[in-house]
């Protein structure tokens, strides 16, 4: 089906933007600080900085040129935002450093910047960068995923089976971390954007999140287009397919690269209140 706004296009405007504003975002690392927005109720959901706003921008000025009437979801409220509609049957959703409490300025794990062109309710295209790693990922649906580093030409990626490193939410709960340490597995905390693509980056097989609240956010659910078009499985922490829509709500995701690994992952979570926690 026809979609008012080009996927493809969407990916190639923002291929150089993304590039942009992962290098702001490196550039003010560790130069900026915590400035919270009002209102909200968890630390990390009010951390602010200025590399979150300018990164932004850096991704807002190339779509308002190309794609001036999409509706838009962004994180920050910055001067180009607010010049895009809030409706449509196409909205852009924005997270200009996805992980800024935690992993960009608490430096636990990999962050994110990332964006998604949303048309009836499902993601058709997504592009993700984890700065610190240099890493680049992009996505149409039924196009394959592409990866590249630094000023590298993008290529076809695929979900890999290298390496022991699991990349799981800051808000996972010790007693599963610990089971997974017991089969061997390292597991290392990261924003959820990128846990999303976690079986794309070198070393890691998986990625776990779970959502602080009722359910993964929508921002949340951006590289998992990304993940399955590279090939790897999504699934809820009790095995059923994460939906592929943006409104059903689902507290958890395991985006995997191999079977082995998502027996672990099931095995890590199948325990006692765990089951709960996780269903």
């Amino acid at each position: 089906m026809a979609h008012p706004i080009d996927p493809s296009r969407f990916v190639e405007t923002l291929r150089p933007a993304l590039r942009q504003a992962a290098a702001i975002a490196s550039a003010l690392e560790g130069r900026v600080w915590n400035e919270p927005k009002a209102g909200e109720p968890r630390p990390a959901k009010a951390a602010l900085t200025i590399a979150d706003t300018a990164a932004q921008e850096a991704l807002l000025v190339p779509l308002l040129e190309r794609f001036p009437e999409v509706g838009l979801e962004a994180e920050e409220d910055t001067a180009s935002a607010a010049r895009f509609s809030h409706d449509g049957p196409c909205r852009v959703v924005i997270d200009p450093i996805d992980g800024t409490y935690h992993s960009y300025l608490g430096q636990r794990g990999p962050y994110a910047v990332m964006a998604g062109l949303a048309c009836e309710g499902r993601y058709e295209a997504a592009v993700v960068a984890l700065p610190r790693e240099g890493l680049f990922f992009d996505a149409v649906r039924g196009g394959g995923a592409f990866a590249s580093e630094a000023d590298h030409e993008p290529s076809a990626a695929a979900a890999g089976d290298g390496g022991r490193v699991i990349l799981v939410s800051h808000e996972l709960p010790e007693p599963v971390s610990a089971r997974l340490a017991e089969r061997g597995w390292s597991v290392r905390p990261a924003s959820g954007g990128a846990v999303a693509v976690a079986p794309l980056v070198p070393g890691v097989r998986a990625g776990l999140r779970v959502a602080p609240g009722p359910s993964v956010s929508v921002r949340g659910r951006i590289g998992l287009l990304i993940a399955r078009e590279a090939g790897a499985a999504i699934v809820t922490a009790g095995g059923a397919p994460f939906p592929d829509d943006l409104d059903t709500p689902c507290a958890s995701v395991v985006v995997a690269s191999d079977d082995e690994t998502r027996h672990d992952l099931a095995w890590a979570l199948g325990e006692g209140t765990l089951v709960q926690k996780f269903s």
